[in-house]
């Protein structure tokens, strides 16, 4: 009764925040002129929480306790890395809004998110990150979404980029046609290696909607009191974004191996120095966790502030350096060269992954005579191992064309964007057809599979007409392809990893002993 007294209530109340609106490479108050910098705090209280969806804007209690101290801190905008959209999120919005406090979202979650060892960007991933965006869209005091978070870390996941920027592409719009001004930006992880061609590339290309509308870097470089803004390496960390078409801002910061912590780095984000560039940041982070990051300590429902708190409270009480307005700024910044292929960057940029379509998949599951089984709700731990033996086992013996992808060459299999469940039963059905029909072959490891003598589709490529760049014409999933030379090739990127954690890695390469 409580929940449902909260939704109707809050439901019914106006929100009053002003709208940020990006012009060129800053924010702005659209209602006071002013450039808007973030004063924020990475907000995600965790501790001792074993549920597998954590969601602290869920939480009303704690959030209207949480929002009390934000206030206090002068903070005007929380980051939440993980949120559930299948819950109510009305109290603690309408608490934030009236605090004046913007909320930034990541909008993937454990189970469902791009994973940088084995990308994908596919109907169920898509499905889900809609979902999220349609349970947030509401809320005025959203200032944007993050599509990623690191998933490119190294110069052995660059390939996971071209299927974030793909998500990235297919939400803006998304967005653009549910009519919301709200922002998508994506976080690296200030690595010396990629980074510049991870900031080119987000910024890069003839198509607005696969380029972000603002970029973060999570980045650690200040520590203690005796470094300065060009010493720590936050002058190297701005040099790539001197001309850069659109807002940059710290999405992490705040380094903990000096005690207390004075936040002196704050200060240069606030100053001169970096106000040309920069629109500010997330202080890492609100809760004090088992990484002692914390600004708060929160036992048995209390939130006790630590020493941290007041330091930071004193940083964020000073004005940003700026007299740049709405009205007289011009933008001069230029939308980026994409880096080509390279060692360090295997990535092509011609093309993208292509946008999942449901309806083409759902077709080509209705056309298999041997199928696999879906699961409720996210696939098991268990059965994806299964559905990745199934990759590893049949594209060893015979051609994988169609649920294959190679990011150096641009090149998307023509049903590599269905999910796993979809993907594998097209591959077990491939090989049962080529067994001439033999039940025996519709049978692999511990998946539930089904025959299906006479399947509602006749021939997948009926399946064409649901999506026009996806040719099936010289593909048949009930009879031989005998003309198919047999190709062996790593089938690494077709389980859909999206199942397993956002930054738990899977084994490349030997698909067979995928863990997730």
């Amino acid at each position: 009764m409580i929940k449902y007294f909260y939704c109707v209530l809050f439901s019914t109340l106006v929100y009053s925040i002003d709208p940020i609106v990006i012009k060129g490479s800053k924010f702005f108050n659209k209602n006071t002129n002013e450039q808007f910098f973030f004063k924020g705090v990475d907000y995600q209280p965790r501790q001792h929480d074993s549920r597998s969806n954590l969601d602290p804007l869920s939480e009303n209690d704690a959030c209207l306790r949480d929002v009390k101290l934000l206030k206090e801190l002068n903070v005007n905008s929380i980051r939440v890395y993980e949120t559930d959209y299948t819950l109510n999120h009305d109290v603690c919005m309408k608490a934030l809004a009236d605090a004046g406090i913007y909320v930034m979202l990541d909008i993937a979650t454990p189970n469902y998110s791009i994973n940088r060892e084995a990308p994908t960007w596919d109907d169920d991933l898509y499905t889900h990150f809609k979902k999220k965006v349609d349970a947030f869209i509401g809320y005025p005091n959203v200032i944007a979404f993050l599509i990623g978070n690191e998933v490119t870390n190294d110069k052995n996941t660059t390939p996971a980029s071209a299927f974030v920027k793909a998500a990235l592409r297919d939400m803006k719009t998304y967005l653009k046609a549910k009519k919301s001004s709200i922002y998508i930006g994506y976080a690296d992880n200030d690595d010396e290696i990629i980074r510049y061609s991870l900031i080119k590339y987000f910024n890069c290309g003839d198509d607005p909607m696969a380029r972000v509308d603002f970029y973060g870097v999570n980045t650690y470089r200040w520590c203690g009191d005796k470094v300065t803004y060009e010493t720590s390496g936050y002058a190297s960390m701005a040099e790539p974004f001197q001309d850069y078409s659109v807002p940059v801002l710290l999405t992490e910061y705040g380094c903990n191996t000096a005690r207390p912590r004075t936040f002196n780095e704050v200060a240069a984000v606030y100053s001169d120095k970096m106000t040309g560039i920069f629109s500010g940041g997330f202080i890492y982070e609100y809760s004090q966790e088992d990484n002692d990051y914390g600004l708060v300590k929160i036992d048995n429902g209390n939130a006790k502030k630590l020493d941290d708190f007041m330091y930071l409270k004193k940083q964020y009480a000073v004005k940003p350096s700026t007299d740049v307005t709405l009205s007289n700024y011009v933008p001069t910044g230029k939308i980026a060269d994409c880096p080509p292929v390279a060692p360090d960057w295997k990535v092509s940029p011609r093309s993208l992954p292509p946008t999942p379509v449901s309806s083409f998949c759902n077709c080509v599951n209705d056309s298999l005579k041997c199928s696999v089984n879906r699961p409720k709700g996210s696939i098991p731990k268990e059965q994806g191992k299964s559905l990745g033996k199934v990759f590893d086992y049949i594209c060893g013996t015979m051609p994988c064309n169609e649920t294959l992808t190679n990011t150096e060459t641009g090149s998307y299999g023509s049903i590599s964007f269905c999910d796993p469940v979809v993907k594998a039963g097209f591959l077990i059905n491939k090989k049962f057809i080529m067994d001439n029909e033999n039940p025996a072959s519709c049978s692999f490891n511990s998946l539930e599979l089904s025959i299906n003598k006479s399947p509602s589709i006749n021939d997948i490529a009926a399946c064409s007409k649901f999506n026009k760049d996806s040719d099936l014409s010289n593909i048949s999933s009930n009879k031989k392809d005998s003309d198919q030379k047999n190709t062996k090739k790593s089938a690494a990127n077709l389980l859909s990893s999206h199942y397993c954690s956002f930054v738990a890695p899977i084994i490349l390469v030997a698909i067979s002993v995928i863990l997730c």
